[in-house]
This record gives structure tokens, C-alpha cells and sequence, in this order.
């Protein structure tokens, strides 16, 4: 397989949906031309994970919420001539292929070879009938086969989140795939890195276990707590300093992450791109000005509610954005997801508005997230 992970900013798409929690597919096809902002903003399109509320939709809608990602994708690439000037390479479209079961992943996965994916995640935590003892038998098997039988490569990513790990027989799941899992499925030719949020010895765990199999360049680690970039990568100044960045890159194996995946991208696709840039260049300035927007936005997302404690709504709040910003029209999140009070929308529009101002008198307007 030639295939070199992506670098940059992977951000997954929210998933817009009517009451009845169908995909509104002309909506859908805008948030991804929102994100990929004419080339100035994702790196790769991630549709059908997490922040799309995969786990709250029937498999059908898993399906369209995939063709729809694909195909709009693969339009945007085709017919943005300015994306071809500022960025080289298309922007790709990653699909989470999870279901609730082994043969929803296994359709799911036939989906994305036939479609033309550019990459598939998994979670195998996330799939409730896969015991953890067979989880590399279903890579061998089940996936391997299927995938040969297709003829054509697609690379496979590792998505490792605690927030979704399906029990087993009543009990909960390891918070992160174990290091031998890791090790034996890197043997696979097609499995090119891993999405996770976790410490620098966990991540430098999966590098050492994947570099058995795989050489430099060819398994990439993508950061899955978004303002984790602003420390991870600021430069250690000092004896002090570069001792830490010295333990730092033993633990990682001298295997820095290659990307970050950013929900909040979702609204804020440019500012996030640039983030990441200043942060891999080290730009101390710029990392402490991005660091403040971008938790400051994250901060907008919690609100007060009953017994005086805060309740994250990240989701519904990046619907709300993208409703105010005239990007869609309907801001529903699925059945099981936190929303937002007619109170709260209104003290998050509010603070949308100011940050917007703050936005504009604190960086460049190339950097700045155009509107439609």
C-alpha cells in the first residue's frame, strides 16, 4: 500500500439531521463546504464519528451520512480551483465505519471501499458484540477479507475513545485499546494510524508497538483532545525545559502526533488550521493568542444548570454556530444528546457574537472563517 498519512487538521463533521433524525443531505453537503473553507481549512474531512453522533443514528442513515461525505468531498476537490492554489494536496474524506455490531462495521466498511473513501476508522471498543480476545481475529478475517476481495487499498485508522466503549457482559471496557492489539494489527499492510486522546506515554506505547511493523512515516498519530496541541507542541525553553522535551520525545519513541482532530473546526475551520500550523512551527506568540480563542470557544459550550454544576454541549452548540452563521437551518441534534435550552441559546449567541468581534481584532483575515 502507498499511502502516507495525512498531516493537519482532521476535523469531524457534525451530522445535520430532521426530527425524525434523518440526514438533511443539502445541509450536510454545506457544513462540509464550510469546513473545507476553499482550501483554508481541513486537511481531511471525518464524517460519520463521534462528533457526528454515529452512535445515535440507524446504520441506513450511517450509510447516507457516508455517500453524502464521499461524494462532497470529492466535488469540492474537483471544481475549488483555489483549494488546487493554497493547498497541493485534495482534501480527504475519512469515514467512520462503527456500528453497533460486527456486520454493521462490516457493511459499513464495503460502503467505504465501494464509495471510494480515502481512509476508514474503527473503534473496536465501540463494537458491542467483538470481545477484546477477537478483535485482531476480525481484523484478520472479517475486515482483511473483505477488503481483498475488493482489490483496492484503503488505509485503516484505529480510533481510540473511552466516551463510546461498548460493555461487555455487563462490565465495562479497558479505557484504550491494549499495546499488544495495537502491535499485532500494525502486521496489516492497510492500518496506518490511530486517533486517540491520551497521555504521552500511552501514545508513545502505540508508537513503539506499531514501529515493529512499520517504518517511520508509515503509522500516524493524530491528537484527539484539541487544545492538548497548544502545550504538546510549545518549545521548552532552558537546561529544565529541554530536559522535559528530551523525556518527552523518548516516551513518544522521537514520534511526534501528525495531526490534531478539532469538533470545534467545525465552526472555526480557519482559525483551527492556522492553529495547528503555528503550533507545529512553535510560535510561541501566536500559540498563546490561538490558545485563548480556541478555550475560550470551549468554554461557551458549558453552562449552569440545576444543583449549580456545568453540563457540556459541545454538540448542540456547534449546530447553534453554524445555524447562526447561516451555514444550515435546522440545528437538531439526535434523540440521546444534550440540546440546548431557548435560555442558553440565547447566552451562547451572545458570546458567539463577541468572540466573532474578538476574532477579527486578533488575527488575519486570511484566517478568519468566511461565511457563506
Amino acid at each position: 500500500m502507498i499511502y502516507i498519512p495525512r498531516k493537519g487538521l482532521n476535523v469531524p463533521t457534525v451530522t445535520i439531521v430532521d426530527d425524525a433524525g434523518r440526514v438533511i443531505a443539502d445541509e450536510q453537503r454545506r457544513v462540509i463546504r464550510h469546513v473545507i473553507q476553499d482550501g483554508s481549512g481541513a486537511d481531511v474531512i471525518f464524517g460519520n464519528g463521534t462528533t457526528g453522533e454515529w452512535n445515535r443514528l440507524s446504520n441506513a442513515e450511517r450509510l447516507r451520512l457516508i455517500e453524502i461525505t464521499i461524494d462532497e468531498v470529492r466535488q469540492a476537490n474537483a471544481t475549488n480551483p483555489k483549494s488546487k492554489i493554497q493547498n497541493p494536496k485534495p482534501v480527504e474524506a475519512w469515514i467512520g465505519v462503527n456500528g453497533s455490531t460486527r456486520a454493521e462495521v462490516l457493511t459499513n466498511f464495503d460502503a467505504a471501499i465501494q464509495l471510494g473513501a480515502d481512509a476508514a476508522v474503527i473503534a473496536p471498543l465501540a463494537i458491542s458484540d467483538l470481545d477484546e480476545a477477537d478483535i485482531v481475529r476480525f481484523f484478520l478475517r472479517d475486515l482483511n477479507d473483505l477488503l481483498e476481495a475488493s482489490r483496492r487499498d484503503l488505509p485503516v485508522l484505529l480510533y481510540d475513545n473511552a466516551d463510546i466503549n461498548a460493555p461487555q457482559y455487563n462490565k465495562p471496557r479497558a479505557a484504550h485499546i491494549r499495546t499488544h492489539i495495537v502491535k499485532d494489527l500494525s502486521r496489516l499492510p492497510w492500518i496506518r494510524g490511530i486517533k486517540v486522546s491520551a497521555s504521552r506515554r500511552v501514545l508513545g506505547n502505540y508508537t513503539k508497538a506499531a514501529l515493529h511493523f512499520k517504518q517511520p512515516g508509515e503509522f500516524g498519530i493524530y491528537i484527539g483532545n484539541a487544545m492538548l496541541i497548544f502545550d504538546w507542541f510549545r518549545p521548552r525553553r532552558g537546561v529544565l525545559g529541554r530536559g522535559q522535551a528530551g523525556v518527552n520525545e523518548w516516551l513518544l519513541n522521537d514520534a511526534l502526533p501528525i495531526g490534531v482532530v478539532s469538533g470545534p473546526g467545525n465552526v472555526l475551520p480557519r482559525e483551527w488550521q492556522k492553529a495547528w500550523r503555528v503550533c507545529w512551527a512553535g510560535d510561541d506568540e501566536l500559540m498563546d493568542v490561538y490558545a485563548d480563542l480556541c478555550q475560550d470557544f470551549e468554554t461557551m459550550t458549558e453552562f449552569g444548570e440545576s444543583g449549580g454544576q456545568y453540563v457540556g454541549k459541545m454538540l448542540a452548540s456547534l449546530k447553534y454556530a453554524l445555524e447562526l452563521d447561516g451555514v444550515i437551518t435546522s440545528s437538531l441534534v439526535c434523540a440521546g444528546t444534550p440540546s440546548l435550552t431557548d435560555d442558553q441559546k440565547r447566552i451562547f449567541g451572545d458570546k458567539w457574537l463577541a468572540l466573532r468581534k474578538r476574532l477579527q481584532s486578533q488575527t488575519k483575515p486570511l484566517w478568519q472563517t468566511t461565511k457563506p
